[in-house]
């Protein structure tokens, strides 16, 4: 009985770094984070932990495919006002889209996710938006997580900007801002690509070591 009590405890022993590696959270490998623990137990873990955690820096680039036109569409109109067929800024019209990411501006490039969300024309003195929107990235080291934007978007300027009010995933509790600027449009369709370059705080990876499982940084 002892000598199996010690096989048993020394076979336990050589599977707990395998046993640890099945329980930690999910995120930045090749599937992203799309198999990230996300239930109450593991969210609460993640918060209480959060004190070991540095703010990092990341730079994302990309192109948002706005197509109102077609018999495939990304963006509907769901409303609009009494007014807006007589506004010159189309006051009161209202879309709702799920706009494809990609890597370059053209619509052929590679799809990395998806802008999915609502804008409104909001001004009666200019041709301004408000939008309110989340990035779904879908594919390489972000996939499975979100960045949650909303604010003003006066399509007269050159750059806009607004706030990075959140996220998921690898992006949980982001913060920042998104730069973005028309590359193309056309007023006869309506349709547009517009280039994205965000600047997103959030935090570090939190990760086990295996040998004492004490936290430790970077990925």
């Amino acid at each position: 009985m002892v000598k199996l009590s010690i096989v048993l405890l020394a076979t336990l022993m050589a599977m707990a770094p395998l046993l640890i590696m099945a329980s930690r959270p999910g995120g930045g490998g090749e599937g992203g984070y799309s198999d990230l623990d996300r239930s109450p137990y593991s969210v609460e873990r993640w918060f209480k932990r959060l004190r070991h955690a540095r703010e990092k820096l990341t730079r994302l680039h990309f192109f948002f495919q706005d197509k109102v036109s077609g018999k495939r569409p990304t963006a509907e109109e769901i409303a609009r006002a009494n007014v807006t067929s007589e506004s010159p800024t189309f006051f009161g019209l209202t879309r709702v889209f799920d706009d494809p990411l990609t890597v370059g501006p053209s619509p052929h490039s590679k799809t990395i996710g998806h802008g999915q969300g609502i804008y409104s024309l909001t001004s009666q003195e200019d041709l301004s938006l408000l939008f309110s929107f989340n990035f779904v990235f879908t594919e390489g080291k972000y996939k499975g997580s979100t960045i949650s934007v909303q604010g003003r978007n006066p399509l007269s300027a050159k750059y806009r900007e607004m706030p990075i009010i959140g996220g998921t995933g690898a992006f949980r509790l982001a913060k920042g801002s998104a730069i973005l600027s028309t590359f193309w449009s056309n007023e006869t369709s309506q349709d547009g690509i517009v280039e994205f370059t965000l600047m997103v705080v959030h935090y570090e990876e939190l990760k086990y070591d295996h040998q004492d499982i004490e936290l430790v940084h970077g990925f």
